[in-house]
């Protein structure tokens, strides 16, 4: 009995990191390369791909022998943005930040101690920055991060800061809580949040945070793009847009401002 209940454990679990994979690559994945990445056996991981597919999870194309994620796991996972009942309504404020700046927006929150993408809409450009929803990064690595720690008492951030570390993605991320809360001070000044190149070179994002009617932090706002298009002359600029949806879209939810 506790044998069968182990082997389904594991069974689950390897179903889970299968799913996790094909959600990484949109052009679809070759059960071959999905096996070396998750260690499994080729035979094992068709057998679970093949029951994933029989429950809607998984779908694969005979043509191209590709696997892509299927109809219902992204079911299950708009469940997650439509349990944040601000992730609807935040739609037309990004299209509207998109046409705007011609960038990419984003609308972000905090789970599990990591920055989450819960929505986007994609810039027009031929080369954009998209981290796509869904997409986790280290708090101190995102500009829409930034924006909702600089909310919190100092001790809050510290303390914070002592439990998840750092996590450097690029040689221009945070690796101490002197620098970050120097940046902190600067985003509460100025009333916008950036990651310059923190979590990928080459990228920059905007960030301004959204407000909840307990006036707390409910999410974030950002733009992100090229770092050639959003250059430091142009950051001043982009930052008063990304603020100003960031109120609209607060005023909006009903929500009330709170101290920075």
């Amino acid at each position: 009995m506790e044998q069968a209940k182990s082997e389904g454990v594991q069974s689950v679990a390897r179903a889970l990191t299968l799913l996790k994979v094909l959600a990484q690559h949109d052009e679809g994945s070759r059960v071959s390369d999905i096996a070396r990445q998750t260690g499994l056996a080729v035979s094992t991981a068709h057998r679970l791909l093949t029951t994933l597919e029989v429950a809607g999870f998984a779908q694969f194309e005979s043509d191209t022998a590709l696997w892509h994620v299927g109809r219902e796991a992204f079911a299950v996972g708009s469940a997650f943005g439509r349990r944040r009942n601000f992730v609807a309504p935040a739609l037309p404020f990004l299209r509207r930040l998109r046409d705007a700046t011609r960038e990419t927006a984003n609308l972000g929150l905090l789970d599990a101690d990591q920055l989450v993408t819960v929505s986007q809409v994609e810039s027009r450009e031929i080369m954009r920055a998209i981290s796509p929803p869904g997409g986790r990064v280290p708090v101190f690595c995102s500009g829409m991060g930034k924006a909702i720690l600089a909310t919190w008492p100092d001790a809050d951030i510290a303390a914070f800061a002592a439990r998840t570390g750092f996590h450097p993605l690029t040689s221009r991320s945070h690796r101490d809580l002197a620098t970050a809360m120097a940046e902190i001070a600067d985003i509460r000044a100025r009333g916008w949040a950036l990651d310059d190149e923190e979590h990928v070179t080459g990228l920059r994002c905007v960030a301004a945070v959204v407000w909840s009617p307990q006036g707390e932090a409910a999410c974030a706002i950002s733009v992100s793009g090229l770092a050639a298009r959003l250059t430091p002359e142009r950051l001043p600029v982009v930052g008063r847009q990304v603020m100003q949806a960031a109120r609209d879209l607060t005023e909006s939810l009903g929500g009330v401002a709170g101290p920075l």
